[in-house]
């Protein structure tokens, strides 16, 4: 989906990379703003912090969810977003100076391409570049199918996912998306899903680790119900179905991997309303503590595998306690809390006293209009995002849709923090 993603988390993942550590990025602490900008930040941006490692992810998923609910985002800050792509269609966390053209030293990377992605087809009129970002993408495929976060990187849950919802959103059918082995993104993602039977069934993992043990994960569950889904960063209000279950099958089938990861997701948040995260190594309080945005995450995930019933008290609970996480955390946070209520039909206007729509709106340039949100999924979206065998959700809401009258919806992703629950 998604988000989804902290400065700070993203700096850590930037570090890790860089340094060439384990594949997979080391747990990540509380959501936190980076320290403020030494130098002016361009007047199209949404946020005030140090955009380094966030500046393309907060301002396309503020974008992917004001077009959700009806705002059209100011022209100069969509030709800010425009200018971050480099020529090859891809997107680096941030360049400073987009002058520059992108070279070797240009850290580009999967997650921050798929959520521009997907923000450019929002707004509109862009589909060339829309194209561009998806073909690069498509270039970067893994041979087990997925992508990681660099290219080249090995293949993880949460950017396996948001590719694909980049991809589904664009048009893309999934099923044609394969290696020179015959790998579609679909069989790269499946490996992350944890079999029913244990304590953590049908949870996805970030990565295996170095034995090849798979752990769960909340954020990559969310992030992997979306993917199985084949479903990108917003999702729309749907009617809920039977309470999800997590069976065995052979083959694991995509709509069956993301019942799985709903039916753990809906037991996770059960405990308390919200997923938590792991405390910082070394801090005094070992406690964990909440995790808002992975629990927003969760929300748009369950709400778009037909069971938003089961989100409904942590919907509440974010209602109730986020204000101020959101304060801190700026435009990303927002985005998520929108796309969280949209999601489970929550007023976004009215959330827990809150407008998140006016205090989205507020991180960045006055929008160029507002008006009544259109559908964000299309029919031919619907049809083509998955493989024909119910990739997609298609056969969930055909069959709820008969017994329940559910609605077509649509997505999200966000992501993208790797702590253990």
């Amino acid at each position: 989906m998604t988000v989804r993603r902290s400065a700070a988390a993203l700096a850590a993942t930037a570090a890790v990379l860089c340094a060439a550590a384990a594949a997979a990025p080391a747990a990540i602490a509380a959501p936190s703003p980076s320290p403020s900008p030494s130098a002016a930040l361009p007047p199209g941006l949404y946020g005030t912090t140090d955009p380094t490692y966030d500046g393309v992810w907060r301002q396309s998923l503020a974008f992917v969810s004001q077009r959700a609910v009806g705002v059209m985002p100011a022209a100069k800050a969509v030709e800010w977003l425009v200018g971050q792509q480099c020529d090859s269609g891809a997107f680096a966390a941030y360049r400073p100076d987009p002058s520059v053209p992108c070279d070797a030293k240009t850290t580009i990377d999967t997650n921050a391409t798929a959520a521009a992605v997907q923000a450019l087809h929002e707004v509109g009129k862009h589909e060339e570049l829309v194209a561009n970002g998806i073909d690069w993408l498509k270039s970067v495929q893994n041979e087990d199918g997925g992508w990681g976060y660099t290219a080249g990187s090995p293949s993880d849950a949460n950017s396996t996912s948001i590719v694909i919802g980049a991809l589904a959103r664009a048009g893309e059918r999934l099923g044609d998306i394969t290696t020179h082995g015959g790998k579609t993104p679909y069989d790269a993602l499946l490996t992350f899903a944890i079999p029913c039977g244990g304590k953590d069934g049908g949870a996805f993992a970030y990565q295996p680790d170095k034995a090849g043990k798979l752990a769960a994960n909340g954020d990559a569950t969310a992030a992997g119900v979306l993917g199985s889904l084949g479903k990108g960063l917003v999702v729309g209000d749907t009617a809920a179905a039977k309470a999800p279950t997590c069976r065995t099958s052979d083959p694991l089938r995509p709509e069956r991997a993301a019942q799985n990861g709903a039916h753990y997701l809906a037991g996770a948040l059960a405990k308390t309303g919200h997923l938590d995260q792991p405390p910082m190594p070394g801090a005094e309080d070992s406690a964990p503590q909440p995790d808002f945005g992975n629990t927003a995450d969760a929300v748009v995930a369950l709400s778009a595998s037909g069971h938003k019933d089961k989100a409904a008290a942590s919907v509440n609970w974010l209602a109730k306690n986020s204000a101020g996480w959101a304060a801190q955390s700026g435009p990303a946070a927002y985005a998520q809390l929108v796309m969280a209520a949209h999601s489970t039909g929550a007023d976004v206007h009215d959330f827990g006293g809150a407008d998140l729509v006016a205090q989205l709106n507020a991180t960045g340039p006055a929008p160029a209009s507002v008006s009544k949100p259109k559908p964000v999924a299309t029919e031919k979206e619907n049809k083509d995002s998955g493989d024909g065998d119910g990739i997609g959700g298609v056969w969930w809401f055909v069959g709820i849709g008969l017994a329940v009258g559910a609605g077509a919806g649509f997505l999200i992703s966000g992501r993208r923090k790797n702590q253990q629950l």
